[in-house]
């Protein structure tokens, strides 16, 4: 589908080092899971707002997808939208019931950065 058609583009975000995390994530999963984070990714970018289960919002502005890996294995990719950007801040496997503190206190700090400072 032409990229005109998105409602929101999906950019990573890249610390001040130049790395983009998220990219690095999802170049280590395999790559079925890869293609699955990605097409969920893109079904976001071009149905935005999506809802449960694929979508969820979180706290402060933050956004979830919902991706599921198989073998019972779970993925998020935590994100917000800005100027009609969806500012990937974030992945990780689930492995609990909840998520974990850490992943969205640093997902709440690289969306502050961006905020500030910009992509």
């Amino acid at each position: 589908m032409p990229d005109n058609l998105k409602k929101l583009v999906a950019v990573f975000y890249r610390a001040s080092s130049g790395k983009e995390p998220v990219r690095e994530w999802l170049k280590d999963l395999p790559n079925e899971e890869r293609k699955t984070v990605g097409k969920d990714i893109a079904t976001i970018e071009y149905g935005w707002p999506v809802g449960m289960p694929l979508c969820r919002s979180m706290k402060g502005g933050l956004w979830e997808v919902r991706s599921s890996l198989g073998r019972g294995r779970i993925s998020r990719v935590l994100f917000f939208n800005q100027e009609a950007q969806m500012v990937l801040l974030h992945g990780f496997i689930k492995k609990t019931q909840k998520t974990p503190a850490g992943d969205l206190q640093l997902a709440e700090k690289r969306m502050k950065e961006v905020i500030h400072y910009g992509t």
